[in-house]
């Protein structure tokens, strides 16, 4: 693994804002050093589009795009009843690394809470069947979704925790329980991200990985300041320096092991020469 690369482990590609320049975007990815992209599935449908958009840039791209498949909490009111068939056979494509994003979302209740605690556990319980990590979703909803996972933890490969922006107790229990955190551009805002900014130094580095969720969450701490709102890939290592300025761990320390780390939870080709 070269000392520069980078691995962004949540980004919402099928997004729409994407549409007029999804490979130009992917080409400032390569040339901001990341080596590989996972692109988040949030229902059947977009899981389905994640995994097209990685088939599709194979040629381009090699080993550059990989997806997830799952079902967000503001998508569980509108699954079918065989959408756990559905996804457990996006699971069988090799780029699917993962499922999810699913968790529960109490903040919103975009679906009912007691559909999207049903939604959530059998998407747990098929990670379980499939021996497959789990992309996480969690928003003022920390006890029922902890509980959910907690008879899971021996049973699945990895959890991870992502866009994590939760308590330092609700980080301690992650990290305790093997968690994975992800960090996104959150960090960078200090009016809504101080309280992640005090507690990012306590997640271990074997535990960090880093993810832009784009093109939500654009670092405020962008220099020049780019025209659009839109959040993007090549932003990724503004989120490693600044874990890096608050953490005082060396900006290629945090790259090289955030990367290692996204290579073994997720389970990348090997024949990614970046990895």
């Amino acid at each position: 693994m070269t000392e520069s690369t980078l691995i962004d482990v949540g980004v919402n590609l099928t997004s729409q804002r994407f549409d007029k320049d999804r490979e130009a975007v992917l080409c400032r990815a390569q040339n901001s050093a990341l080596s590989a992209l996972l692109i988040t599935g949030t229902s059947v449908e977009e899981s389905q589009k994640a995994l097209l958009l990685c088939e599709q840039y194979q040629a381009n791209f090699p080993g550059f795009l990989y997806s997830t498949a799952g079902v967000h909490p503001h998508d569980a009111d509108h699954v079918s009843s065989d959408y756990i068939e559905q996804l457990k056979q996006l699971a069988q494509h090799d780029y699917v690394k993962a499922i999810g994003e699913c968790g529960l979302d109490f903040n919103r209740n975009f679906s009912t809470p007691a559909q999207q605690q049903r939604v959530f556990s059998e998407q747990v319980a098929l990670a379980a069947e499939l021996n497959m990590p789990l992309f996480l979703h969690q928003r003022d909803a920390f006890n029922p979704w902890f509980a959910t996972l907690k008879p899971y933890l021996d049973k699945i490969p990895a959890m991870v925790a992502h866009c994590f922006t939760g308590s330092k107790d609700e980080l301690s229990q992650c990290i305790a329980a093997d968690m994975y955190i992800g960090i996104t551009g959150w960090l960078c805002d200090e009016r809504r991200g101080q309280a992640l900014r005090d507690i990012v130094s306590l997640i271990p580095l074997n535990r960090l990985l880093i993810e832009t969720d784009a093109p939500y969450l654009t670092p405020r701490t962008i220099r020049p300041k780019p025209k659009s709102s839109r959040n993007e890939p090549s932003y990724l290592p503004f989120i490693v320096k600044e874990i890096a300025s608050i953490t005082g761990v060396d900006p290629t320390e945090i790259a090289w092991q955030t990367s290692s780390n996204a290579a073994k939870v997720f389970n990348f080709s090997s024949n990614n020469e970046a990895l």
